[in-house]
C-alpha cells in the first residue's frame, strides 16, 4: 500500500491492527517497582521516538489503583484498533439490556469485506450466516475490519456514541458518517481507556458475565503477541488482556497497546494505556517497530512489578476469572 494513502482512508472505516506472531527474546533484567517501571518507560520512549501519551496503574497496599505513569494522559487521540474495545462494549450493552444477544445470527455478505487485519477477508467466498459472538471474538482477537462494519449492523453509530456517553465517556467516540451503520473509529484518551479497562476487569463496565465475555476474548493465547505479551511465557501471556492498534497520520506512524494485567489468582492489578505516534519506520507493522519492542520491554518491566493486593480487598471486588490451562492439540 503507497505511504501516501493512510490506511483509515483506505479501509473507510477507522484503521486496524496488525496481528503478528510473538517474536521471542530473551528477558531483560528491569528495576522492580513503579520507579522500576518508569525508567523503563521513559527509557524505552526515548529510544522509540515520537509523541508519547501514556496512563499506568496498578493497585497499592491497600487495594486501591494508583497511578505510575502520567504522561499527557488526558491527550485526546485517534484510537485507531484500540477503540474497538469501545465498540465491542456498546454491543455488550445492547446484549445487557436484551435488545440483542451474543447468538443473534447475521449474514455475512461479499460487499461488506474489508482487508487489512482480520480472518473474513481471507475466506475467499461469504454468504455464512454468523453470531455476534463470532464477530466480536474476531474484531477482539484478530482485530478483524468487517467485524467492525458487522457491529455497526446491529449498533449504530449514533447510538455507540450514545452508549459510551451514558457510561461516563467525554472523549472515547466513534465517527459517524453518512451511512448510520458505518464510522470510523475516533478517538479516545489514555486515561478514559484505562477507566473502561479497570471497570471492565472489576466487572462494572456491563454485566460481570458480559465483562467475562470481553475478558476472556482478549486474555486468549491466540491473541497479539508483538507487543507487551512478547517475551512472556504462555502462563504469563493468559494473565494478559490486551488489544493493540497502529496507523499512520499526518505526524507519522502510530502504534498503541492498551490492557490490563491479572495476578496468579485471576486478581486485575494493572492497567496501561500506551498511544504513540509522530513514529518514524513507515509501515512496518511487525514486532520490530521500535515502539512496539518498546512496549514489549515495557510489558515485561510490568510483569515483573505486578504488585500483591490486600486478599480481602479485592476478593470482595473481583471474581477469579482465569481462563482453563493452554494445551497444544494436533490435529484429531
Amino acid at each position: 500500500m503507497s505511504s501516501s494513502l493512510s490506511r483509515r482512508s483506505a479501509l473507510g472505516i477507522g484503521a486496524a491492527a496488525v496481528v503478528g506472531a510473538g517474536v521471542s527474546g530473551p528477558a531483560e533484567a528491569a528495576p522492580s517497582g513503579p520507579r522500576g517501571i518508569r525508567k523503563v518507560y521513559e527509557r524505552e520512549k526515548a529510544k522509540a521516538g515520537g509523541l508519547w501519551r501514556t496512563h499506568i496503574a496498578a493497585v497499592d497496599s491497600t487495594g486501591a489503583l494508583r497511578p505510575i505513569v502520567q504522561d499527557d494522559a488526558d491527550h485526546v487521540t485517534n484510537g485507531y484498533s484500540v477503540q474497538k474495545l469501545a465498540v465491542a462494549t456498546a454491543v455488550m450493552d445492547k446484549i445487557d439490556r436484551g435488545l440483542l444477544s451474543l447468538g443473534t445470527k447475521l449474514d455475512l455478505p461479499a460487499d461488506i469485506i474489508l482487508g487489512g487485519s482480520g480472518i473474513y477477508h481471507l475466506h475467499r467466498v461469504w454468504g455464512d450466516e454468523i453470531t455476534v459472538a463470532n464477530f466480536l471474538t474476531a474484531m477482539l482477537l484478530v482485530s478483524d475490519n468487517t467485524a467492525v462494519r458487522m457491529c455497526g449492523r446491529v449498533v449504530p453509530a449514533l447510538e455507540i456514541n450514545e452508549i459510551l456517553a451514558a457510561k461516563g465517556f467525554v472523549h472515547t467516540r466513534v465517527e459517524p458518517v453518512a451511512n448510520p451503520n458505518r464510522f470510523y473509529l475516533g478517538t479516545t484518551t489514555p486515561r478514559e481507556m484505562h477507566d473502561l479497562l479497570w471497570r471492565l476487569a472489576t466487572k462494572t463496565l456491563l454485566k460481570p458475565e458480559s465483562c467475562d465475555f470481553l475478558l476472556s476474548v482478549t486474555r486468549w493465547l491466540n491473541g497479539y503477541h508483538d507487543g507487551v505479551r512478547r517475551v512472556m511465557s504462555s502462563r504469563e501471556r493468559e494473565r494478559v488482556a490486551t488489544k493493540y492498534g497502529a496507523d499512520f497520520n499526518s505526524l507519522g506512524e502510530s502504534r498503541h497497546e492498551v490492557g490490563i494485567m491479572f495476578g496468579v489468582d485471576g486478581l486485575p492489578l494493572l492497567t496501561y494505556a500506551m498511544f504513540a505516534e509522530g513514529l518514524g519506520d513507515s509501515e512496518n507493522y511487525g514486532a520490530t517497530h521500535p515502539a512496539v519492542e518498546a512496549h514489549a520491554k515495557i510489558g515485561r518491566a510490568l510483569m515483573n512489578s505486578l504488585p500483591v493486593a490486600p486478599a480481602v480487598t479485592a476478593r470482595s471486588a473481583v471474581p477469579r476469572t482465569l481462563p482453563k490451562p493452554f494445551h497444544p492439540v494436533n490435529g484429531g
